[in-house]
């Protein structure tokens, strides 16, 4: 069964002036359609063509580079999609505790996730994962993610911020770090919280 685009959970210009509308319209109406494109080309006919997104995703070292990368760029920006909202915030509960007691404070793991993020050359992400029962973060190169099988730093994500220049480049040029600190603005911590709850 081919893969679809799924719907934004809020209009396109919902995150402005942080994430513009342009930029999330070409973001998701283009690079994120493209994936699933390229995914059910990649999968037609083959033995994995009715295999879930997950099933894709975790397995990506066995499969062929257009499924690893086309599925984790499916993957990964509907992941993306939902822990971005209007409401932004800061967390609370027992992520926001334990976010506090791994990095010191929300300020201090925002600083060193935004290094992280600064730091990954070329196209990737930037993640917060839960591995082995603790918070830790880590970035992947192009569309990989920590679920896969081959990442470098396995894990389940809680959150995860796109630093590839399509996410950013309208904007904010060729200034990273800018886009870094404005996303904090429009975080959904409800979502990660959740994403949380279930990595228990």
């Amino acid at each position: 069964m081919a893969f679809t685009l799924p719907p934004l959970p809020y209009a396109y210009e919902a995150l402005e002036p942080h994430i513009d509308e342009q930029t999330m319209k070409i973001h998701h109406d283009k690079h994120h359609q493209a994936y699933i494109d390229n995914l059910n080309k990649a999968l037609a006919g083959t033995e994995h063509e009715n295999k879930t997104i997950e099933e894709l995703v975790t397995n990506a070292g066995k499969m062929l580079p257009a499924v690893r990368n086309n599925g984790g760029g499916h993957w990964n920006h509907t992941f993306f999609w939902d822990i971005l909202s209007k409401d932004g915030g800061s967390p609370s509960g027992s992520l926001g505790e334990a976010i506090n007691s791994t990095f010191g404070s929300y300020d201090e793991f925002k600083t060193k996730f935004n290094a992280a993020g600064v730091a990954r050359f070329g196209s990737g992400w930037v993640w917060l994962i839960s591995r082995d029962g603790k918070l830790e973060i880590s970035s992947t190169p192009n569309q990989d993610n920590p679920s896969m099988d081959v990442a470098e730093v396995k894990g389940t994500p809680i959150l995860g911020v796109d630093v590839w220049e399509h996410s950013y480049y309208l904007k904010y040029q060729n200034k990273r770090p800018d886009y870094l600190t404005a996303i904090w603005s429009v975080i959904n911590w409800k979502k990660a919280q959740e994403n949380f709850d279930k990595a228990k």
